[in-house]
């Protein structure tokens, strides 16, 4: 049986079979409260909040975890159900903290919003809140366990999607709490600091760790050159925070908006992205013809390369040592930018604005990431956070005019704004060592076997004669399953599967990352990527080697790919680490 027809409050509905009722009821614009459903995630039913009538049947039913069946009379709303949800959520709130106004979510709650919507004035059961200390060991993110309502979606997350286990439940009945699995702190767990927790908690018992002020602190002295850069993604999705549809592209009005909060200079991700694409095509390059660790593994992506340091260590001589591109226009802020305007590189500070909270872990990883001689990026703010800071510095965001980023490390070809989605690091890469490979330039530079959700793509590619057999793959999950067949071959001594891998640790690329607007789903994931692929599509330059900044950066001041002072400030190294700390 393909479909089946059921009644949802008298109306009649067709859906495929194994359709939720809670997906159901949406496709007669009905919509079923719930809080720890969603859509990335499989149904378990924890909150209570979504229950229904079935005729005939005396229980209620969790809609997001039951299944439709033929001929099901439905009932989602009525005086019962209204009391019965309203007592949950009473419950929930008598061991919920009240102190909305300073919590990261306010305004922006799961739970807040269900409690207007059912117009809680007053508490019908006492507090039963209980004492337990925030957990803010790591540079990124931070747990408040008292302000769990146990939806499990963060659990879900970081066990199913992620596949790193660094959060489970503790204790329980009354005593049941979230918290680093062997209840170590955070920073000492497995946690790779991805985010995806606080980009699917609904409240705000896991965020980013906040450094506006900081920011707002180095805007105020004068001492200071403050310059900034915006990672590829964000410009998609900041719109989010100010009525903007999903995937809308916004790169002038976050150029204006950042000039009005203070940056000397405005600079763009976008930039280095293309950079990052020369070191590392052409180590590429170098690997394929001249030999070396085969295959490549990207490594722009902290958490990936977190990930793989803990539990991946046999690949650690696969990664590109190329920086990510956010290390390496910090790096080129704090020595080529700084000497062409005469500024004393301890008096440069650079803000990075990215989707991704394991950015703000990067930036002390290791000595790499102090090549300048000073920290490369001095601080991180995720997209969340420049909304946040662009709201209370009282700049109206929609009507700022365009503007453009400054010259000489502002101006990206196409590839390097594809970074922000699943599979663009591997495109814009392919596009320029392929060319280099063959000596001609691209009639078609779009690689479209790459692009897509599919948490694992592969495609081969005849370049010059040679088969190039590449891989993509996003959520932490997935990556298990591509590194497997590599380990095969290198156990049998088969031909390798790939040579070329592109990893990136959340669903969708940077688009999906764990600093991005809360809400996040495959359909917004959609539309972000769209609009990244738009500003690619409407690029005059696609290809990063053909970037007129890129090839001047090369001839003032770095020499050549992989040269001498390209491997001082662009590149790093990775080593084995133990994935708990003890």
């Amino acid at each position: 049986m393909d479909s089946i027809k059921l009644e949802i409050n008298g109306i009649g509905v067709e859906v495929p079979n194994g359709t939720s009722i809670l997906k159901a009821a949406e496709q007669v614009g009905v919509k079923v409260p719930r809080l720890c459903y969603h859509e990335d995630l499989s149904p378990w039913g924890a909150c209570g909040l979504c229950v229904v009538k079935i005729e005939g049947s005396p229980k209620m039913m969790r809609a997001c975890a039951t299944p439709c069946a033929p001929g099901m009379k439905i009932t989602t709303h009525d005086t019962e159900l209204y009391n019965v949800r309203r007592t949950v959520l009473q419950l929930i709130l008598s061991t919920h903290p009240n102190d909305c106004l300073r919590c990261a979510r306010n305004g922006n709650c799961e739970l807040q919003t269900l409690s207007e919507e059912f117009g809680i004035r007053e508490f019908d059961f006492p507090k039963r809140l209980r004492d337990m200390p925030i957990d803010n060991s790591t540079p990124s993110i931070e747990v408040n366990p008292q302000k769990c309502v146990q939806c499990g979606r963060c659990v879900a997350v970081c066990q199913q999607m992620q596949g790193v286990w660094a959060l489970e439940f503790l204790g329980r009945g009354d005593e049941t709490r979230i918290a680093p699995a062997a209840d170590v702190k955070l920073n000492d767990s497995p946690c790779i600091k991805c985010g995806q927790c606080s980009a699917h908690c609904p409240v705000g018992a896991i965020y980013e760790h906040s450094d506006n002020k900081a920011v707002y602190q180095a805007l105020a002295d004068h001492q200071k050159h403050c310059v900034v850069q915006i990672a590829p993604a964000v410009r998609v999705a900041i719109g989010e925070a100010f009525g903007y549809e999903s995937g809308e592209l916004l790169t002038g009005k976050l150029y204006a908006a950042l000039r009005r909060l203070g940056f000397k200079a405005v600079f763009d991700t976008n930039f280095s992205a293309d950079l990052t694409i020369m070191e590392e095509g052409s180590e590429f390059i170098k690997r394929m013809t001249k030999g070396g660790p085969l295959p490549l593994i990207t490594s722009c992506c902290p958490a990936w390369t977190d990930y793989m340091e803990k539990f991946a260590d046999d690949f650690v001589d696969n990664f590109s040592t190329a920086k990510s591109p956010q290390q390496m226009l910090g790096a080129m802020a704090k020595t080529y930018y700084a000497d062409s305007i005469k500024v004393d590189p301890k008096s440069m500070y650079v803000v990075s604005i990215m989707p991704c909270t394991a950015k703000k872990y990067e930036i002390t990883r290791t000595d790499d990431m102090y090549s300048t001689g000073y920290k490369d990026v001095d601080v991180v703010l995720t997209t969340r956070e420049l909304a946040r800071m662009i709201k209370s510095a009282g700049i109206d965001f929609r009507n700022l005019p365009d503007e453009k980023a400054d010259s000489i490390m502002g101006e990206y070809a196409g590839a390097g704004t594809i970074f922000g989605v699943t599979g663009g690091v591997m495109e814009a890469a392919l596009r320029t060592a392929v060319t280099i490979m063959t000596g001609k330039k691209l009639e078609k530079v779009e690689f479209m076997d790459v692009r897509g959700l599919e948490g694992v793509k592969e495609a081969k590619l005849d370049v010059a004669g040679t088969e190039v057999r590449i891989a993509v793959a996003h959520t932490m999950s997935n990556i298990e399953q591509v590194l497997d067949k590599v380990r095969e071959a290198r156990k049998t001594g088969a031909e390798l599967p790939y040579h070329f891998i592109e990893v990136m640790a959340c669903r969708g690329g940077c688009i999906g990352g764990g600093g991005q607007p809360h809400g996040a789903t495959d359909t917004i994931r959609k539309k972000r990527m769209a609009g990244l692929y738009k500003d690619d599509e409407i690029s005059t330059v696609r290809c990063s080697h053909e970037n007129p900044e890129i090839q001047r950066i090369y001839k003032d001041f770095l020499g050549e790919p992989l040269g001498k002072l390209a491997h001082k400030y662009l590149h790093t190294h990775y080593k084995a680490r133990e994935a708990y700390k003890v």
